[in-house]
């Protein structure tokens, strides 16, 4: 009998290099220079895409970015990040810190092995998996219009089609929405000729009272190799949206004025992106200035690298409310942005990124029992009622569905929150959390707010009662 024989690899052979040259990456965490942060700093051999890694995982960690600076000419990468936890304190959890080190620093197989460190992140990562072996991708665009995503829903559960989770974005009259399904008897993935059918039936639905464009995908695993759940899932949205173009808005001169800067009267007021060129080094440099927010700095970066840009140089600044962002950038192709209309693109592209999360609304929270058609009958009723879903977060938590949406009036008013609250009490077992966003604009007239009040509270109370039983509270 032959045998054959394999050429023998000593496994150690993959860590060679990084024995005789040093580490390609170093990442550094710091509690002791500052005060109220942490200091991050990397220092690694510079690959396009590094930084958008980079920002994923602090960001992933759920951590506030107040300061950073970035710098990666000469093929060597070099930034140094000030972060917070989400409660404004330093790092102290050795678990976060060590997870940072091991997911920024070199892709060993040790790196690679690296579990979350937090029971949030353990959720994700079980989660991601399971989908990605289990469950059917779908992705689907077009324009939006009040009660879009209900009826997506709608359509969803009349193919039998289990949401295990999905993920909507509206913004600019464009919807881009990312589930996870499955088959209601089996819960296993669908064959190719039931995905065919699901296509043509969104296809139809989509396109029935929105733009011929619109457009209905499935994959069996659209998350990236790397990062969280929500991280890959967001930078998905993001590439959506830009593919059906949320972007564009009238034509406009583009400014080249520099902006005003943070901490002034008038730099707390206005707000913007602006490009202006350093030709003598052949970057063009932008600025952006807006409302702080969490995520801020991924959307846009994360933006920019999908626009194929290079960041070669960044700082980015936090203060009283505020964040201002300056980026030094050339094309792929090693060229500066030359043309007023390549200028206007990038403006009004980040514009957008920076638009798409900040929704002006309620933000609604409830956790149910799962169920094929749970999302359509919650929907519907949200629909029915003059409420426009502009953001929805939807997934599976030991067989619960916890579900947030972001609310709006069909009207283009606000929600009224007294309202709210009084729809609340008189739902009795069924118990919704509800926050105002902080974005809110000015209320809804008060004649308004009472028809808005006698109509939805009556309504909501007696059509959602029916399966008020499978309602628990948020934790």
């Amino acid at each position: 009998m032959k045998k054959v024989c394999w050429p023998y690899f000593d496994p150690e052979f993959d860590s060679l290099p990084e024995r005789i040259f040093g580490p390609s990456c170093r990442v550094c965490i710091d509690n002791e220079s500052l005060e109220d942060c942490t200091r991050v700093k990397v220092d690694s051999v510079n690959k396009q895409g590094l930084l958008l890694e980079v920002v994923q995982v602090l960001t992933d960690m759920n951590l506030t970015i107040s300061k950073g600076y970035i710098s990666s000419d000469a093929g060597w990468f070099m930034d140094v990040f000030h972060v917070k936890d989400a409660h404004g304190n330093k790092l102290t959890d050795q678990r976060v810190i060590n997870y940072i080190q091991q997911a920024i620093g070199t892709p060993t197989r040790e790196a690679r092995k690296a579990k979350p460190c937090t029971s949030k992140q353990m959720l994700e990562s079980q989660q991601a998996e399971a989908h990605s072996d289990q469950h059917t991708a779908i992705e689907m665009t077009g324009t939006d219009h009040p009660g879009l995503f209900s009826e997506i829903s709608a359509a969803l559960a009349e193919m039998h089609c289990n949401i295990v989770e999905a993920h909507a974005w509206s913004h600019n009259a464009r919807l881009a929405c990312v589930a996870y399904i499955s088959d209601q008897s089996t819960d296993s993935p669908f064959d190719r000729h039931r995905l065919a059918a699901i296509e043509d039936h969104l296809t139809t639905v989509l396109r029935a009272t929105t733009s011929p464009a619109a457009q209905v995908k499935t994959a069996a695993g659209l998350r990236e190799a790397e990062g969280t759940m929500m991280t890959s899932m967001e930078r998905r949205l993001h590439q959506l949206m830009l593919s059906v173009r949320d972007f564009d808005r009238p034509s406009r001169a583009t400014s080249r004025v520099s902006p005003p800067r943070l901490g002034g009267d008038e730099g707390r007021k206005k707000g913007g992106v602006w490009i202006e060129s350093c030709s003598e080094r052949g970057y063009s440099i932008v600025s952006v200035q807006c409302r702080d927010r969490p995520r801020l700095m991924f959307d846009t970066v994360c933006t920019l690298t999908d626009m194929q840009y290079v960041i070669f140089h960044a700082s980015v600044d936090s203060r009283e409310g505020y964040a201002f962002q300056e980026y030094f950038i050339r094309h792929v192709d090693g060229c500066a942005l030359n043309t007023e209309g390549e200028e206007e693109r990038v403006i009004n592209c980040l514009e957008a990124a920076i638009e798409r999360r900040v929704c002006e609304g309620v933000r609604l929270e409830l956790r149910a029992k799962n169920r094929v058609g749970l999302l359509s009958d919650i929907t519907r009723v949200l629909r029915e009622n003059g409420l426009a879903v502009v953001r929805a977060d939807v997934a599976t938590q030991g067989g619960k569905s916890v579900n947030a949406f972001y609310l709006r009036d069909v009207s283009g008013k606000d929600v009224d929150m007294d309202f709210v609250e009084s729809v609340k009490r008189e739902m009795g077992p069924i118990d919704l959390a509800v926050k105002n966003e902080e974005s809110l604009m000015p209320m809804a007239s008060s004649d308004a707010n009472q028809r808005s009040r006698f109509s939805i509270s009556g309504m909501l109370k007696s059509q959602i009662e029916r399966f008020s039983h499978n309602f628990v509270a948020i934790k």
